[in-house]
């Protein structure tokens, strides 16, 4: 059994520290980087928290749902980065907890086909194409899709109306008077697939990028496109500042992106908002410690995790009929997008 003590030496940081983030003591206040990095030292070492090693004792009939199998379709570095996924899998693993269930394997890609084999359901999240579910994962029984719907007639699935969202923001901005805005985000795409990486477009950049041309508004320099990390949001609004043409707002498709912008900004000498209004996209908790807070788009992450499960569990129970469920969103009006907002 791995101890705490393996996981503080790996990842070098406090047990005690490690102790609190592994058994989410709300009360510590601790960087995202020292939380990663124990989350990643614990999943390298295979730690099972002690709330699953005692999972066995509430389970009424440990075989009812049988194997259950967790694929996150995206790189152990992007989960790792992105409070938006972390918050989905932590959803997945409190609901498993309280119904009782073994989550049984963790996987990611490159992954066998072999390493599906026994398994009675799996919980896929990230962006995945049709070729991949054909091809790589269809043989489980039982599937949900969480952050991604690729046949809502076959399979269910877990997700947000993203172009909704998005669509309500660039009409805040607007109603706010704004005439040039700016979007700032990454590029989604599968990993490990069958014919290399697979370029979605995201639909957050999609719907901007209709509501503006409709408007007559759209222009193409005020476009920039990274990774979709707190890095490359620092380094795409450097770029836009040192262009000498930017926009008067900005709607920014992830927190952690909307972060770095906001970091970037204020190292220039600008004012958020008096001179540029800042929008995020994810609603984690640090957009409200930042300055100044930022506004962003509210979605409620560990509750899809949660009802994957569930979905999950129903398919295990005989529903045959498949469910796509749209979790709302909603704005946080905060300083930095100049609207009434704390």
């Amino acid at each position: 059994m791995v101890t705490l003590n393996e996981i503080a030496k790996k990842a070098q940081i406090s047990k005690t520290t490690v102790s609190r983030v592994l058994n989410e003591d709300q009360t510590l206040s601790v960087t995202e980087e020292t939380r990663k990095k124990i989350l990643q030292a614990a999943e390298e070492l295979d730690y099972i928290p002690k709330k699953q090693r005692n999972i066995e004792k509430k389970i009424t009939n440990p075989k009812q749902y049988g194997k259950i199998g967790l694929l996150m379709y995206l790189s152990q570095e992007s989960e790792f980065d992105d409070p938006y996924f972390l918050a989905i899998r932590n959803g997945i693993e409190k609901r498993m907890i309280e119904l009782g269930i073994e989550l049984s394997k963790v996987l990611r890609p490159p992954f066998n086909k072999k390493d599906l084999e026994g398994l009675d359901g799996l919980i896929v999240v990230g962006v995945i194409g049709q070729e991949e579910v054909e091809n790589q994962v269809k043989q489980v029984q039982h599937l949900v899709f969480v952050d991604v719907s690729p046949d809502e007639q076959l399979y269910d699935s877990v997700v947000i109306d993203s172009e909704k969202a998005t669509e309500k923001v660039i009409q805040y901005l607007l109603d706010l008077g704004h005439k040039k805005i700016g979007y700032i985000g990454g590029q989604s795409y599968t990993i490990g697939g069958l014919s290399g990486k697979l370029e979605i477009h995201d639909v957050r950049k999609r719907t901007y990028e209709k509501m503006l041309t409709e408007q007559g508004l759209y222009n193409p320099e005020y476009t920039y496109i990274g990774k979709w990390t707190t890095k490359d949001g620092l380094t795409l609004m450097e770029k836009a500042i040192h262009s000498g043409n930017l926009p008067t707002a900005f709607f920014i498709g992830s927190d952690p992106m909307a972060i770095g912008a906001l970091k970037a900004l204020t190292d220039s000498g600008l004012k958020v908002p008096d001179d540029i209004a800042i929008f995020g996209f994810d609603g984690i908790e640090l957009c409200e410690f930042v300055t100044p807070p930022l506004s962003t788009v509210k979605v409620h992450t560990e509750e899809m995790g949660k009802v994957a499960v569930n979905l999950l569990v129903e398919r295990i129970d005989g529903r045959t009929l498949p469910l796509k469920v749209v979790v709302p969103t909603s704005l946080i009006i905060r300083k930095s997008c100049g609207g009434e907002g704390i």
